[in-house]
């Protein structure tokens, strides 16, 4: 009889490496795999699931909306899109004057933002630069590698599309690099691939001071960060400046495919009709859920609750063996634990044996992105089966 390994192995692209499991069924923050082994979810997805599993909220807005409308062309608008839109532009401050554009990743996104990013090269011509951060992350479609400030995820797709420099993510980097031949700064507030590592303070006031100062965009990748993860609602917020241009997605729609572009002031006229597009971006199905979701985040106060949680957490961590525990990173509910030795993919595998699921993005960091719905129970049982994994590798 094939095994579910072996029907990977033999029908899957190997782009993701050995599975871990073959997850049958989700109930709020826990899943279960085929062989009936029930899992603490502490990675969400990857920062998609803010409402965990199966939520009453997001199967509701799913099934009405598939017994009324999936998909229509881009030639019309639907209700729920139209709604989504006026929404994205209150939550993240855009006001009267943004403008939203759907698509269905992150990297969708981003490609997006690349392409505001050269539209904004002013009347001469003359700003042709886009500056990212080393060590970032903003997808793997081309141009959203090309904005990727990880060298080694370039080598194996060049040539990629030119005109992006990486620059350390600093104040005097920022303040040597910026000049009015840059179109545009592209800046994650939580570089989460990178272990979950915080830009140093001023560092995005900074930005937003520059930018403005050349004509430049500042591009605020929020894919990880936005959706009330990190306590606000965008990352952004909690340093009180206002972007040009915002991507997200992943909890935007609690786990259905979805992304978006919101921009700010005169970065909402720099596309015209035929310079971009999507078939299945802003699809009623889609927008439906997030909408959906984005309520249920409001009226549950569940931004309120990543913050919160987030404390809560450091916490109980902070109590864990200070031989392997060096500290922890992020904000709200996007945690990096740190430790002092780099045995994360060993702890990794001891928490997976633990029935906890997490994620060693580097060899010395563990990520928490649980969905934004955990209380006192979810916390409790994280702190038994992390602990369980932490004396296993001792």
């Amino acid at each position: 009889m094939t095994t579910w390994q072996e029907r990977v192995e033999r029908d899957m692209m190997n782009t993701f490496g050995p599975t871990q499991a073959l997850l049958v069924r989700g109930d709020g923050c826990y899943v279960e795999d085929v062989d009936g082994t029930r899992y603490l979810d502490f990675l969400g997805g990857i920062a998609v699931n803010v409402l965990g599993h199966a939520h009453p909220v997001v199967v509701e807005a799913v099934s009405q909306q598939a017994a009324m409308l999936i998909h229509v062309s881009n030639y019309f608008s639907t209700p729920p899109q139209l709604e989504l839109a006026a929404r994205l532009k209150r939550l993240s401050g855009a006001g009267d004057s943004g403008r939203v554009f759907f698509s269905n990743s992150g990297t969708e996104a981003n490609e997006g933002a690349f392409k505001l990013a050269r539209l904004n090269a002013g009347p001469d011509g003359k700003r042709t630069r886009i500056l990212s951060m080393k060590n970032s992350f903003h997808g793997r479609t081309m141009g959203a590698l090309a904005l990727t400030g990880k060298p080694a995820m370039h080598t194996d797709f060049a040539p990629l599309p030119g005109g992006v420099e990486y620059i350390d993510t600093t104040i005097d980097a920022l303040e040597d690099a910026m000049d009015d031949s840059v179109a545009a700064v592209i800046i994650e507030p939580i570089k989460g691939e990178a272990g979950v590592v915080e830009v140093p303070n001023g560092f995005l006031e900074r930005a937003r001071e520059l930018t403005a100062d050349v004509g430049a965009l500042l591009i605020m990748d929020e894919i990880q960060t936005g959706v009330g993860r990190t306590g606000t609602w965008f990352g952004y917020q909690a340093h009180g400046i206002t972007p040009d241009v915002v991507t997200v997605a992943k909890g935007i729609a609690g786990g259905v495919p979805m992304g978006a572009i919101i921009t700010f002031g005169r970065a909402s006229d720099l596309f015209h009709p035929g310079q971009h597009g999507t078939t299945f971006g802003g699809n009623p199905l889609a927008t439906a859920t997030a909408n959906a979701v984005l309520g249920e985040i409001e009226t549950a106060r569940l931004v309120e609750n990543a913050a919160r949680r987030g404390e809560q957490l450091r916490e109980v961590i902070g109590t864990m063996d200070p031989q392997l525990i060096a500290g922890v990173r992020g904000r709200g509910l996007l945690l990096g634990i740190e430790l002092a030795r780099p045995v994360a993919s060993q702890l990794h595998a001891a928490a997976l044996s633990a029935g906890l699921i997490v994620n060693a993005p580097n060899p010395d960091t563990i990520r928490l992105a649980p969905p934004l719905i955990i209380g006192d129970a979810e916390i409790s049982d994280f702190e038994t089966r992390f602990r369980s994994a932490l004396t296993s590798i001792n």
